[in-house]
């Protein structure tokens, strides 16, 4: 008789596994490839020549668990984000100074700001492009969504304006 176990499917962990940070920890099974913020992330974005996707954000915060179940658990949303992107998750507790910094950039740019937050860096960490919370597709008013936002960002990046 085989045992529940041997046939349980094992379930992807990213490098978030190995964090301490139950923020981090929450999204360790997410099928988005996420690095903690660090030199590992720095390096690849710059030797592949990506933008880095930064998601900031905090255990406790409700949007950021929307979005969460809505994108970063969504493997079509995960596979456009791990193609184009070197994607970081950062906890605004552990590392207030990042969030702060980006924060920054996000209201100033947006006029706005909250979490979790999506702000979208080049390979030397300056941002180019940043939000709060993202629905995974296009919503009403023209709000854009996270795939479209996503797509069009990689679009730039892979065919730049003149």
């Amino acid at each position: 008789m085989a045992c529940g176990s041997d046939t349980a499917k094992k379930k992807f962990k990213n490098r978030l596994a190995l964090e301490k940070s139950p923020y981090l920890l929450q999204h360790a099974e997410n099928p988005v490839e996420w690095y903690p913020w660090g030199d590992e992330a720095f390096e690849k974005a710059r030797k592949e020549d990506k933008l880095i996707f930064l998601s900031v954000g905090y255990s406790t915060c409700h949007w950021c668990h929307v979005m969460e179940r809505e994108s970063f658990e969504n493997h079509e949303i995960a596979k456009v984000m791990n193609k184009h992107f070197v994607n970081i998750k950062v906890d605004r507790e552990e590392r207030p100074d990042v969030d702060k910094m980006y924060m920054t950039f996000v209201q100033a740019t947006t006029g706005s700001g909250g979490w979790p937050m999506s702000v979208w860096l080049s390979p030397d960490l300056t941002p180019v492009y940043g939000g709060t919370y993202y629905p995974p597709e296009d919503r009403y008013y023209g709000r854009p969504g996270f795939k479209s936002v996503l797509e069009a960002l990689a679009k730039q990046v892979s065919e730049p304006i003149m």
